[in-house]
């Protein structure tokens, strides 16, 4: 494989300009492409199999006419009651100008309406012909204009429900900017040269351009979720700025060595780009396996993400190199006043002394034992918190109060009670019921009104054809609260199976906290096959890699240690509160039940890169010194400085996502950078060398029978590419005149 990446990695620099208008080509066809095709996301979450699924296919059928979407429209007044003289007539004017509006349900009595009981508050539920994505945003606008007449005569009104949350959903290009504008300050700073820096940025962007466009292609096709934009291109910019960053390093310390631009960059991709090929394969492989939680809508946001990585290896792998080749041996010129080039591979000074990491290194392999479990000790305080995690749904109380959505929630908890932002919706099979469908009806209603969690009945109803019927529940607590889920479950094992043991019939509980509640309860079912699933992908592949058995395992061990202590810190932020408010959440919340799987198919991979560039670096130097000790310094120091930047880069581009406005987002950011964090530091720096030091040359144990059967692979080294080629004296002597 290596020599086949070299005659890429040259041939993509000699031809650079034909590499890189394909890239252009490919980028506009893409956009383009998904233009005309008319892509949209849509957040539809079918979870198939569970309870709260069969509550909808059931209503969709009965109740055909709910089946669009609807969003929430609540008047209220501060003084006096909504039936006031001017506040009512307001009132009464902007319903009846929404009832006549295009693309909403006809007749005007789908507008439904309900007065809170002090009189202040009023929620008119407009109910849509489709769903919410498919309308024009003319609609919202046009039923936003009809309460115009309510505002101006002093009533306050705010929106809630699917439309407003499409119109306030967040748009690339804020957080982001802020994570690229501190890698490039990174990248200036590991580098010392502003085209250096500006080669894996350039990588970077047109490899997420690229990746967005397909990403907005496909969902022409398939149902994709609105977060897997943002998701893809969080993920994305980290992984393809570091993977570019990998690269560079070893290029430049060709071209240092005398390497032609275009000896350098095919070894450059023959080695480097190997290591981001597997790491990045294996990031793909991990995402994809989501999959096995069957839940459509996150394994289609598995495929965005994985689409964006495997773009990000691709432009590493070609387009990088036409740029390396484009820079020459110019890579280096623009430099950072007060910065110098760095050997990376020295380990002592003039004097023989240990020096810079290596003396770190040569530290903790004199003191193991110590090493070892203090940085375990540190690590399970932090993975601690997991053992109190809480899966669930955030709503739209954690939403801003310069939100619509957030104020329009506060009025409904505050007028008719916090459990009326979610409501339960029981779904009613009467075939086979021993009693009239009203009867069956008023039965159900009296069983869930007794029960003291229960605070009303909102609505209950037979459908046309007598063959079904819908109840819905409000709860007394709101949709997040822990209250909430027990009564769902109460009411599914105990309170509705006695009662249709005496009516007959079948019910199902639905509506979108109970589909929250299924969505907790699949992947927790499914996490533990999911993460065995994964740990043992790297096993094998981290066995043939180095051919160990030893080092796989204890990779596998520490990518358990970092993905948990990134569990612990964001339960600690998110669902105990400690230094929430610095991330702009200002209340308990659980973590969003899809996190803990997509955060673990990713840590996985990200893992996977430093532990390889970490590994490959060790396992060369034992190969050629024999010394483990030593072999573990060397690789230590070798590697310290780009990891180091690749992890702060990494670091900064998911930070910057928890400054955003959603909770998941900000979820998924904060995770993600503690868990680079402390694999770049803790687990390499500290548990790597202590580790591999107490189990010495057993390391590099493998039995016969595996080695006579598991492919050889060089992922770092360059023993099987081509006599290098160095320029001729005469040749740089000019390009040195020259520049």
């Amino acid at each position: 494989m290596s020599n086949a990446l070299y005659r890429i990695g040259r041939v993509c620099t000699r031809r650079r300009w034909r590499v890189l208008f394909a890239w252009v080509a490919i980028v506009v066809a893409l956009v383009v492409v998904g233009q005309v095709a008319g892509g949209q996301f849509v957040d539809r979450l079918q979870i198939p199999g569970v309870e709260s699924q069969k509550a909808t296919d059931l209503l969709l059928e009965t109740f055909p006419s709910q089946a669009g979407g609807s969003m929430q429209v609540v008047f209220h007044v501060p003084n006096g009651t909504i039936s006031d003289g001017p506040a009512a007539a307001a009132v009464a004017a902007s319903l009846d100008a929404m009832a006549t509006l295009p693309h909403v349900v006809q007749p005007a009595p789908a507008l439904v309406k309900r007065v809170s009981n002090d009189g202040t508050t009023v929620l008119a539920t407009v109910q849509f012909d489709d769903e919410v994505r498919a309308l024009p945003r003319s609609v919202y606008y046009e039923v936003v204009a009809t309460t115009e007449v309510a505002t101006d005569a002093g009533v306050q009104v705010e929106f809630g429900g699917q439309f407003p949350q499409l119109m306030e959903q967040p748009s690339l290009g804020g957080t982001e900017g802020i994570g690229l504008l501190a890698a490039m300050v990174i990248l200036l700073f590991a580098f010392g040269s502003v085209i250096a820096m500006g080669l894996p940025i350039g990588t970077a962007l047109f490899g997420l351009g690229a990746g967005i466009a397909a990403i907005t292609c496909l969902s022409a096709f398939v149902e994709m979720p609105s977060t897997s934009e943002m998701l893809a291109s969080m993920i994305g910019l980290g992984v393809g700025i570091d993977y570019a960053l990998f690269i560079i390093t070893r290029h430049r310390a060709g071209l240092h060595r005398g390497l032609t631009v275009e000896d350098a960059s095919g070894r450059s991709i023959a080695t480097a780009g190997q290591a981001v090929l597997i790491a990045g394969g294996t990031v793909v492989i991990a995402i994809c396996g989501l999959a096995v939680a069957g839940i459509p809508m996150i394994t289609f946001m598995g495929i965005g993400a994985a689409i964006v990585v495997a773009v990000m290896v691709t432009s590493s792998l070609t387009l990088l190199p036409a740029l390396m080749g484009f820079a020459g041996h110019n890579i280096d010129r623009f430099g950072l006043p007060g910065t110098k080039r760095v050997s990376e591979g020295s380990t002592t000074n003039v004097e023989g002394e240990y020096q810079g990491w290596a003396r770190w290194a040569q530290h903790v392999s004199r003191h193991p034992v110590v090493y070892l479990f203090v940085g375990l000790a540190f690590m399970l305080t932090l993975a601690a918190p997991i053992l109190d995690l809480r899966l669930g749904q955030t709503d739209s109380s954690q939403s801003p109060t310069s939100s619509t959505l957030r104020r329009s929630y506060d009025l409904l908890a505050e007028g008719f009670g916090p459990g009326f932002n979610g409501p339960f919706v029981l779904a009613v099979n009467l075939e086979g019921a021993t009693l009239s469908p009203e009867k069956v009806v008023e039965q159900l209603s009296a069983a869930l009104i007794a029960d003291p969690d229960v605070a009303e009945i909102a609505r209950a109803a037979v459908g046309p054809d007598g063959k079904a019927a819908v109840i819905q529940v409000i709860p007394k607590s709101a949709p997040q609260d822990k209250e909430t889920s027990e009564l769902i479950a109460r009411l599914r094992s105990s309170v509705l199976p006695d009662a249709v043991a005496v009516t007959g019939g079948t019910v199902y509980v639905g509506g979108q906290t109970a589909t929250f509640i299924d969505l907790s309860d699949r992947v927790a079912d499914r996490l533990p096959l999911f993460i065995g699933c994964v740990v043992g992908l790297s096993f094998l592949l981290l066995m043939i890699v180095f051919r160990s058995i030893l080092v796989p395992l204890k990779a596998a061990i520490m990518n358990l240690l970092s993905i948990g202590a990134a569990y612990g810190v964001i339960v600690a932020v998110f669902q105990w509160g400690w230094g929430a408010e610095l991330f702009g959440v200002y209340q308990s919340l659980p973590i969003v039940s899809f996190i803990p799987m997509f955060m673990f198919a990713i840590l996985f991979g990200l893992s996977m890169d430093y532990e390889v560039f970490i590994l490959s670096r060790i396992r060369e130097e034992y190969n050629h010194s024999g010394d483990n000790t030593e072999s573990v310094i060397v690789g230590i120091t070798a590697t310290a400085r780009v990891i180091t930047s690749a992890a702060l880069i990494m670091i900064s581009v998911f930070i910057s996502f928890v400054f955003g406005g959603e909770p998941t987002i900000k979820m998924m950011g904060l995770g993600l950078a503690t868990a680079v964090f402390v694999d770049a530091t803790i687990i390499r720096m500290v548990l790597v060398p202590a580790s591999m030091r107490l189990m010495g040359n057993a390391n590099w144990w493998l039995p016969n029978f595996l080695d006579r059967i598991i492919p050889n692979l060089d992922i770092e080294g360059e023993s099987r590419l081509p006599e290098a080629e160095y320029e001729t004296s005469d040749h740089r002597t000019e390009e040195s005149v020259s520049n």
